[in-house]
């Protein structure tokens, strides 16, 4: 019988194929007390099995194709530095020693502990980290069992089953029908065991937009829908599957009828991105003769290789807070120092080949933590806590170590210093004091430094509706409307209970968007929006029409948004923008 599961869609395009699942070994744990005399081989059970599993991240690490994508990398080294992460180790012990439980009940609760702390986490990059976490659990729990690791190809005798339900993937490089991966969750270091060709698409029980299975997918280029609840215990081994990526949805066991309409659709799909990826060299355009700048964001210098190879003019965004993040759990110390960070940012400049990169100050603090585990202030609301250009004012020299490691890059190409969640007069006017500091401080020493252009985030309401201060002391703004969005409708996203009241469409969000992109227009200042909405193509023409002339999105989503713009009229678009603004239900004229 044909039945639906619902989902979110992060990798767009059509997967049909046989269903593949891996079970959670999570859900079979055996629980007990163990005695007092046993607690020293319990925890040397955990080590040895974390250990083993570490040499295989590393293995495959080494093992890594040249043609992998590049993001699959550093999802391995996120898993590395969970396996070692202090308060995980020590929490494990502490209840087996204390607690006398036995090994696996004691790494499920620490597990549960830590995942608790990711749940209160605001920024949905890190929450979704918690899907790493139990990735690592289940590895290590599945090495506890004496199971063979999933990393593992056994070949498959004729007629043998694809899968044992606590073995993890079974298959090998013969399968000659398509196949999609059906799974509570799936680690990076799993896709990397088999061909890029081998699963056509990718469902998972949990995840998020931001989660690394939705990376991988959208590095991959491969149809993939996430948080789809109970989608691995709903559909069977071998069922027919259809992963729709755009809409979001798994079909299971479709009719005839179902199958070839989404035969069709796939076959569609395929031939839309053989055309888009004409599209790469291809000015962006409008049909009335608009320039439109279309730029990557990034995470890692390793990223401007994806940028480039989408045809990207530039990095709009460089979320230099990933450079910060982890470190105490790899051995590296608290923070980067500037040397270090130099060459990241020198990284990133090189690797644009003369582009324009744009980078953004630090936006770490309450909602992002450099370290779980570490003893923290008690934040009633991350959101609105000591964050981003608050947090940087609040320790100077931290901050001036990234501006003059900023500066000094800056000497190999053209850059643009982005900063993040101003809102006062007085924050102003302290970062435009640190900025001039920090290339005195160079400029004694006779260290070179390069040139930037000064741009600020417009991501809080108090920043949209103050322009004109901005706008005296910047060269450029840059819209977040991720947490415009948030800040404006007073919306937690990490609430299920309020998400779906989040927004973009809403007449106050669009007008603060509006508002913003007309004055700098009007000055003669160039503004981009870097959010969310910069990326999704049902945006694009109101986006336009607001005279928005610079968007900067995932490298992934580029090829979309420029067909959007070649296909569009900006002039008559301004009338139309003019009638969603004044409408009560926007959402329902786009």
């Amino acid at each position: 019988m044909t039945f639906s599961v619902h989902g979110l869609a992060v990798s767009r395009g059509i997967a049909i194929g046989r269903a593949v699942l891996v079970a959670s070994s999570r859900a079979d744990v055996a629980h007990y007390f163990i005695d007092a005399d046993k607690t020293d081989a319990e925890i040397t059970r955990v080590r040895v099995a974390r250990n083993a599993v570490m040499e295989e991240i590393t293995r495959v690490q080494q093992d890594l194709p040249r043609d992998a994508p590049h993001e699959l990398a550093a999802l391995l080294d996120v898993h590395l530095m969970l396996l070692q992460d202090e308060q995980l180790i020590s929490g494990v012990k502490h209840w087996i020693a204390e607690r006398h439980y036995n090994a696996e009940w004691a790494l499920t609760t620490q597990y549960e502990v830590i995942a608790r702390q990711f749940d209160e986490m605001e920024d949905e990059y890190l929450r979704e980290r918690k899907a790493d976490l139990e990735q690592v659990v289940e590895r290590i729990l599945r090495r506890m069992k004496g199971a063979p690791s999933p990393m593992q190809q056994p070949t498959r005798q004729a007629g043998a089953s694809r899968k044992d339900s606590n073995q993890g993937l079974l298959l090998d490089d013969t399968v000659d029908v398509p196949l999609v991966l059906i799974a509570h969750d799936i680690s990076p270091a799993d896709m990397l065991q088999f061909k890029q060709s081998l699963f056509a698409g990718f469902a998972t029980d949990v995840g998020g937009k931001t989660s690394h299975t939705a990376i991988v997918a959208r590095s991959m280029d491969i149809p993939a829908v996430v948080g789809a609840r109970s989608a691995s215990q709903l559909i069977k081994q071998d069922d027919w599957v259809i992963i729709d990526g755009d809409m979001g949805v798994l079909i299971v066991d479709p009719s005839p009828i179902i199958l070839a309409e989404y035969g069709f659709k796939q076959r569609q799909g395929e031939l839309e991105r053989e055309r888009l990826n004409r599209l790469k060299h291809t000015p962006a355009l409008t049909i009335d003769g608009q320039r439109i700048e279309l730029l990557a964001n990034i995470e890692m210098p390793e990223d401007t290789a994806g940028a480039v190879n989408a045809g990207a003019v530039g990095v709009g965004l460089f979320r230099t807070e990933f450079l910060f993040m982890g470190r105490e759990s790899k051995g590296l110390g608290k923070l980067p120092d500037e040397e270090e960070q130099y060459l990241a940012y020198r990284k990133a400049i090189e690797g644009m080949h003369g582009l324009p990169v744009t980078i953004r100050t630090v936006d770490i603090g309450a909602d992002k933590p450099l370290e779980r585990g570490k003893s923290q202030e008690t934040h009633l609301n991350p959101a609105l806590g000591l964050r981003a250009i608050r947090w940087s004012l609040a320790d100077p020299p931290m901050f001036l170590t990234q501006l003059r490691a900023i500066l000094r890059a800056a000497v190999h190409g053209p850059v643009n210093l982005l900063v993040p969640m101003l809102a006062h007069a007085t924050e102003i006017r302290q970062t435009l004091a640190l900025i001039d500091h920090a290339r005195a401080g160079l400029d004694n020493k006779g260290i070179p430094n390069g040139p930037v252009r000064l741009g600020a985030m417009i991501e809080i309401p108090a920043a949209a509706l103050t322009l004109k201060l901005f706008l005296k002391y910047f060269d450029f703004l840059s819209i977040g409307t991720n947490d415009l969005i948030q800040y404006t409708l007073a919306i937690d996203r990490a609430d299920e209970s309020v998400s779906h009241l989040y927004d973009p469409c809403h007449p106050a969000v669009l007008r603060l968007i509006a508002d913003t992109i007309a004055e700098c227009n009007a000055q003669g200042k160039s503004v981009s929006v870097c959010g969310e909405m910069a990326g999704d193509v049902n945006m694009t023409r109101l986006l336009l029409g607001m005279g928005l002339r610079s968007f900067s999105m995932h490298p992934s989503q580029i090829l979309a948004v420029k067909q959007q713009i070649l296909r569009a009229d900006a002039g008559k678009l301004q009338a139309w923008a003019r009638q969603v603004l004044d409408s009560e239900e926007p959402a329902l004229l786009l």
